[in-house]
């Protein structure tokens, strides 16, 4: 990791007994109307505070545990803990602004802080510009340590707003000069979406933006909270640019080939910065049994997917009996469309966070490459299903295409994995069609064709609508 600035900053945790008998009764309503809560249709039964930090006057940095009710007669799959921890920003104020009226959690009804109000303080452009502040000048609050490589100067004044499309974590953009992801979800250790892009800018990989400054806790564990990297301005991301292309009627082939090459860009770097291994024949079998495990679980969640069953298993046993080892490294692990900006017409590949839903020890292992390349071909399908009628033609040319981008930089084909890419595709299918029910009910039908696809037949071509 680079080498840092230090510098000692004040903590007043008293304030944690002030909130405590009021603050989880009002996490508890206002935690699953979250975008980025991870426990959609889990009752939350508690809220625990596990750190509170106060970063300024009415400026409050917690974690907090939230509980979750087991639901009679449904088996939570192994990527559902009882519990998760969540990373929270609060301002306090006697009012707010009526723009920040949405970001109100309520209003503090007892004890010396009786009569404030509550708010998410990533709203608030005053607030959200002191995260900024702690990063150009580097030290601790706490537990809390913010952290930059030396060898930038971050400037002052950079006005900042929050991105709304954002899912599963919270990005603010300071001036179209840097763009800081702020971890909702937190998760023991470093996140490999500031471990990656540091390694790759050793590497020279100008694929990828290098990390400017990051901050981090020690309390209750140590984990990676957020990260600071320049902001393509004007950039667009593949999901963007693949609906305008279906909106006009134009072909994606030659931005599907680019980025097959910037796939393989970040793969033969990633290879360079991190162990190498050989995933050997005894390990398909349990590769195999984790992804029929996968299936299992969301089978109890979908049923939609029981008739399919059958077919989607026998994606996964292909690749279990194969009796050659096959190359495994450190990978995207969560690569689609929305993961990929292209500027100045090159293509930039961002969030190496990889499936939050994942432990991070498992986002973190080497694994096949493969995978992401699944990965973006479930994106084309997307893409196609984005605009109606389907254009699944359209969508095949683009796979064909991206993988021949691949092959030309990374000197293999994936489409020479004929069984492996099977067996990625299909899980990841089976993930996306959990995520859309969860989230996005009126999504489904996009992975369930790819399901009803993938459990009949293998290969690369030939998508049925």
């Amino acid at each position: 990791m680079p080498t840092t600035e230090t510098a000692t900053l004040r903590q007043d945790s008293s304030i944690s007994a002030l909130l405590l008998p009021w603050l989880p009764g009002v996490l508890r309503a206002w935690l699953p109307r979250q975008r980025w809560f991870a426990g959609k249709g889990r009752p939350v039964t508690d809220v625990a505070l596990l750190s509170v930090t106060e970063l300024a006057p009415g400026c409050l940095h917690i974690l907090i545990r939230a509980d979750y009710a087991e639901q009679p007669g449904v088996r939570a799959p192994d990527t559902d803990p009882a519990h998760d921890c969540y990373q929270l920003l609060l301002g306090m104020g006697e009012s707010v602004p009526s723009r920040l009226s949405p970001a109100v959690l309520g209003r503090v009804s007892e004890g010396p802080l009786a009569g404030l109000l509550v708010y998410d303080a990533l709203l608030d452009p005053r607030l959200a510009s002191l995260l900024l502040e702690r990063l150009r000048t580097p030290g601790t609050v706490g537990a809390l340590r913010f952290e930059r490589d030396r060898r930038t100067t971050i400037p002052t004044g950079l006005a900042p707003r929050l991105i709304e499309a954002e899912q599963s974590n919270s990005s603010l953009v300071y001036g179209d000069s840097y763009i800081l992801k702020v971890f909702r979800r937190i998760r023991p250790g470093i996140n490999p979406d500031l471990e990656v892009p540091w390694a790759l800018a050793r590497q020279d990989c100008t694929r990828v933006l290098a990390p400017v400054a990051w901050f981090r806790t020690s309390n209750p564990w140590a984990a990676t909270l957020g990260v600071l990297q320049p902001f393509l301005r004007g950039a667009a991301d593949g999901w963007t640019q693949a609906l305008d292309a279906l909106a006009s009627g134009r072909e994606f082939t030659e931005e599907a080939y680019e980025m097959g090459q910037a796939t393989a860009e970040v793969h033969l770097a990633l290879a360079a910065a991190f162990p190498v291994a050989s995933q050997s024949a005894s390990e398909n079998g349990p590769l195999a049994a984790a992804m029929a495990e996968r299936l299992r679980d969301a089978i109890h969640a979908v049923p939609e997917l029981l008739p399919y069953a059958a077919g989607l298993r026998s994606a996964f046993t292909e690749p279990a009996a194969l009796d050659a080892p096959r190359p495994a490294q450190r990978i995207h692990g969560d690569l689609h469309l929305g993961q990929v900006l292209r500027a100045e017409r090159q293509w930039h590949v961002i969030d190496f966070e990889g499936e939050p839903a994942r432990p991070l020890p498992e986002r973190r292992r080497v694994q096949s490459p493969v995978r992401d390349v699944a990965g973006m071909l479930r994106s084309f399908d997307y893409a196609a299903h984005a605009r109606k009628p389907w254009r699944p033609e359209w969508a095949l040319r683009c796979r064909e295409a991206y993988c021949a981008g691949y092959a030309v930089q990374a000197g293999w084909d994936p489409r020479a994995e004929a069984a492996s890419l099977r067996a990625y595709e299909t899980d990841r299918a089976v993930y996306e069609v959990l995520y859309e029910a969860r989230h996005r009910p009126d999504w489904l039908p996009v992975p369930m064709a790819a399901i009803a696809r993938l459990a009949e037949r293998p290969g690369l071509r030939r998508p049925t609508p």
